[in-house]
């Protein structure tokens, strides 16, 4: 009886890039090397250098009114800003995950838009609309309406730069899930924000709050449209970080750094709040065992 030829055992377990032991290290220790440059060490240097002149040095950095204007404002641009942008990422990725429709592809990438164009750009555009020399400028001086070197200016041009935060985190797992459960609803009774609140709502939760805290970072740290339609206007218009940039150029590098601190803290605040939402993410998949999201 003739057998079937066996084959070779390195020919069966054929070893994959990076399973060699050399391999490995050369690639993990590569990977924390440049982390180490680029991340761990300029975050580090802005804690020290903050702290280089005691904490009495670093909490007198924040008792500047201009500076305590600047956090007040950030708070009150992402208070507006992170609803408003949550609203349109559920809105726009409903549409493009549970609609089939004429210009579907050109929404979508409408919605990723703001992602290829540059912040500076964008802060231009406004100008060039609600400008005094802009499209609508006379109109609206007409009418007594400020909106570009004022407030209103910093929240669309936030708005603009964070719209597709949250929509980028439905849009694939509203896809992945169909919309069966939706269709179920529908045949029981339920409207539409009854099945949006209580079907569709709670299967992407996770994702929801992960956008939202993505949303928020980008909204305090925005800096290149800001910049260009608030005027950079000492204790009216700056943000957090316009008024880093002004600390710096008067040499006032303790209070720069300082400042600067409570933009890395929201920075590792939204990872820990990533990797919570993971957690509980995959905590809640293998109790339901279905998938991530759902």
């Amino acid at each position: 009886m003739a057998t079937e030829p066996q084959t070779p055992a390195h020919t069966r377990a054929r070893i994959r890039v990076g399973d060699g032991a050399l391999t490995r290290r050369l690639l993990i220790g590569g990977v924390l090397l440049v982390t180490a440059f680029i991340v761990i060490a300029p975050l580090a240097a802005i804690f020290a250098h903050a702290l280089s002149h005691g904490w009495a040095a670093y909490l007198a950095s924040f008792a500047s009114e201009d500076t305590r204007h600047a956090i007040w404002l950030t708070l009150f641009v992402a208070v507006v800003v992170v609803p408003v942008n949550v609203g349109f990422g559920i809105a726009a990725a409903w549409c493009i995950a549970k609609f089939r429709f004429t210009g579907r592809n050109l929404l979508v990438a409408l919605v990723e838009l703001p992602f290829s164009i540059s912040p500076i750009i964008a802060g231009v555009a406004y100008l060039f609309v609600y400008g005094a020399q802009g499209l609508l400028g006379p109109w609206l001086q007409e009418h007594d309406i400020k909106i570009m070197f004022a407030v209103p200016g910093i929240m669309l041009a936030s708005l603009f730069v964070t719209a597709p935060f949250v929509a980028r985190e439905l849009i694939p797992l509203m896809i992945a899930q169909g919309s069966e459960e939706e269709e179920a609803a529908v045949t029981l009774g339920a409207g539409g924000w009854r099945i949006l609140t209580l079907v569709t709502l709670p299967n992407v939760r996770f994702a929801l709050l992960y956008g939202a805290a993505l949303c928020n970072a980008r909204v305090m740290g925005e800096f290149g449209a800001v910049s260009i339609v608030s005027g950079n206007i000492r204790g009216q218009t700056n943000t957090l970080p316009l008024q880093i940039e002004l600390l710096y150029q008067d040499n006032n590098a303790i209070a720069a750094f300082a400042v600067a601190t409570l933009l890395t803290l929201v920075a590792l605040f939204t990872l820990v709040a990533k990797a919570i939402i993971e957690r509980l993410d995959a905590a809640r998949t293998r109790a339901l065992g279905g998938t991530p999201g759902h």
